[in-house]
């Protein structure tokens, strides 16, 4: 069964036709890991709608030396690579459905080199951070604020190799939230200790990372 209707596959063919170059989905899955079939299915009905765009699928365990090397430790996860197979430090824990297909859909434009603009004050700063971040980002499907929240860390990955950033979905890694006391959403966690709660605008990441 397709998830995308006729008009929806309509529009997002429209909007790859902007690609710049190839982006692959490298989707992480393990057996029948909970909704790791339906974002396979999901995955490659992306793919499907743009040549420029990949699939490839790996097993966590099976190909370990790739989880190691784009830093994928569960599954279901996608992380992006660019036309020339690197990792680009962005990745979806769980599948980017529902609201989230507005956080993937950037994503994949960014990575295939299409990328979008910011003011030279802020890219001057994302620029600037010196140091290793971490981003992670607890969303829902049902959030419509969630997508916001994930593409400022994701785009604040991809313009500083400092910078890792990644979705996770968090009624698939339940025991995760848990652990970060996720109690709504978006919620920001960076470096492990540092929160921010709700789509806050790219000048809170930042006042954050800096203050770090």
């Amino acid at each position: 069964m397709k998830m995308f209707d006729a008009q929806l596959e309509s529009q997002l063919k429209d909007i790859f036709k902007d690609l710049a170059g190839e982006v692959t989905i490298a989707l992480f899955t393990e057996g029948d890991c909970y909704s790791c079939s339906e974002t396979r299915s999901y995955m490659q009905e992306i793919a499907d709608l743009n040549d420029q765009i990949k699939f490839v699928e790996y097993d966590i365990k099976k190909d370990a030396d790739k989880a190691d090397a784009y830093q994928v430790k569960m599954v279901p996860s996608i992380v992006l690579l660019d036309a020339q197979g690197d990792d680009q430090r962005i990745k979806f824990n769980g599948i980017p459905a529902g609201h989230e297909i507005n956080s993937l859909i950037p994503a994949l434009m960014e990575v295939s080199g299409a990328r979008s603009e910011l003011p030279d004050e802020l890219t001057q700063r994302i620029e600037a951070i010196q140091k290793p971040v971490d981003i992670k980002v607890f969303v829902t499907l049902g959030c419509p604020h969630c997508p916001g929240a994930v593409q400022k860390a994701h785009k604040l990955a991809l313009m500083n190799p400092n910078i890792r950033a990644e979705m996770i979905e968090a009624q698939t890694f339940g025991e995760l939230a848990d652990k970060y006391n996720v109690s709504g959403v978006p919620k920001i966690v960076i470096n492990e200790s540092h929160e921010l709660i709700g789509n806050q605008p790219l000048q809170a990441f930042l006042d954050t990372i800096e203050a770090i």
